[in-house]
């Protein structure tokens, strides 16, 4: 009688939020059976290659086998990413910034990792939505991460409304990021659309030398100097603690 194989285990592996040398502290907490690691799932070979050199592998880069996820890849590729942890052998999965599998294609190959019953590890390491959350002073207990916001006017304005309503009923801080090139329009939105008391705030260059925070009123915000926020990685949260809009004023 043949012995049952092993499945391998799934480790997902934060990388690092930029090229900045202060993300370096991240890469070397990864624990030694990580370093180890021949196998990688990854959204974009050419930079996790980049990423993995730094992390500073015992395995050679030209020995590691790194299969893309992105938002290209169809749900009927996944088994074909799995297959080395049903053989057996343990597999990285690493997004382009962050923790891998939130706000990242990452999530399908670790839902089906549990359905096959492979271990999935995560490991320790930045992610741009929890530390933008920490260094807010908004809402902590309860938050909502929404995405990306429509790109066309009238649909982001609605959706801005929208959340901050849901901000205000619920006591709910809104966490949502954009494309950084359409950081400025993205921003430009929110001082339109929402009230002049609601709490907003930008965190830019998480974790990297230019990094920049900042929390004020929206009424506060348009009357200050705005930073240049165009390709730069950016993050944004709302908290209204006031009435809504159809409540009348005394």
């Amino acid at each position: 009688m043949q012995p049952i194989r092993a499945l391998g285990r799934l480790y997902l592996v934060p990388s690092p939020l930029g090229v900045d040398g202060h993300c370096e502290r991240y890469l070397s907490c990864l624990p030694p059976e990580v370093r180890a690691l021949k196998r990688f799932v990854v959204e974009n070979a050419k930079t996790a290659r980049q990423v993995l050199r730094r992390a500073g592998l015992e395995t050679a880069l030209q020995s590691l086998e790194l299969r893309e996820l992105n938002e290209h890849t169809r749900e009927s590729d996944i088994p074909r990413l799995l297959a080395p942890l049903m053989a057996g052998s343990d597999v990285g999965l690493l997004s382009e910034a962050g923790c891998p599998a939130v706000a990242d294609p990452g999530a399908a190959l670790v839902r089906h990792a549990h359905a096959q019953g492979v271990q999935v590890v995560p490991l320790v390491g930045p992610s741009s939505i929890l530390l933008a959350l920490m260094a807010c002073g908004l809402e902590g207990q309860r938050f909502a991460f929404c995405g990306y916001l429509p790109q066309r006017s009238p649909q982001r304005e609605a959706a801005i409304r929208a959340l901050e309503e849901r901000a205000r009923r619920q006591r709910e801080t809104q966490i949502f990021i954009e494309a950084p090139y359409r950081n400025d329009r993205l921003l430009d939105a929110l001082l339109s659309a929402c009230r002049a008391d609601t709490l907003l705030c930008v965190a830019v260059d998480l974790t990297l030398a230019t990094e920049w925070i900042h929390t004020g009123a929206v009424s506060q915000w348009r009357e200050a100097v705005r930073p240049a926020l165009a390709g730069r990685p950016a993050t944004f949260l709302l908290l209204s603690l006031n009435g809504s809009r159809r409540e009348k004023q005394p």
